[in-house]
């Protein structure tokens, strides 16, 4: 921010979980949902701010051709949602159960400071993007993993 105080525009990309299927927490999380084994990380209740990778890289590049824009970004889904709901629509997108709850501490053993981050989370809106004209790819989690796992999401039966 100091780059500011000389009349430079700075952008701050504040970011959250970044989905693909080849990296990040995500790539880690399917596993056990794949070996019937998947849950959600307890408590279950926190808030999981996401964005699929496609939004990740159109964030950046309107941010760094939106000259109207400076500061703090949220490069965020404006739809975040409670870890056991994600946890409900992964096991949907991948025809597995959403059963086995994770404890935080073996998060925070396998994933360090970003088990943390997956214990507490945060409901973080990106509002100044979505003020300044960014259009999402991406707005709801199904549509989002739906497109990183390349399978449709079966109906729920329960609906």
């Amino acid at each position: 921010m100091s780059a500011a105080e000389f009349g430079t525009r700075v952008v701050i990309l504040r970011t959250g979980m970044v989905l693909e299927q080849d990296g990040g927490a995500l790539a880690k999380m399917v596993l056990p949902f794949k070996l019937f084994a998947g849950g959600p990380i307890m408590p279950g209740t926190q808030w999981v701010s996401w964005i699929h990778r496609s939004d990740h890289i159109g964030l950046i590049q309107w941010a760094l051709t939106t000259t109207t824009v400076c500061g703090p970004i949220n490069a965020v889904a404006p739809e975040p949602v409670r870890m056991n709901t994600f946890c409900d629509v992964l096991g949907q997108a991948i025809h597995r159960p959403s059963w086995l709850p994770v404890p935080g501490i073996a998060l925070n053993i396998l994933l360090g400071e970003l088990g943390t981050l997956m214990t507490t989370g945060q409901r973080v809106i990106p509002k100044k993007a979505m003020a300044g004209g960014y259009t999402f790819r991406y707005s709801t989690l199904e549509s989002a993993l739906r497109a990183v796992l390349k399978k449709p999401i079966a109906a729920d039966p329960m609906t």
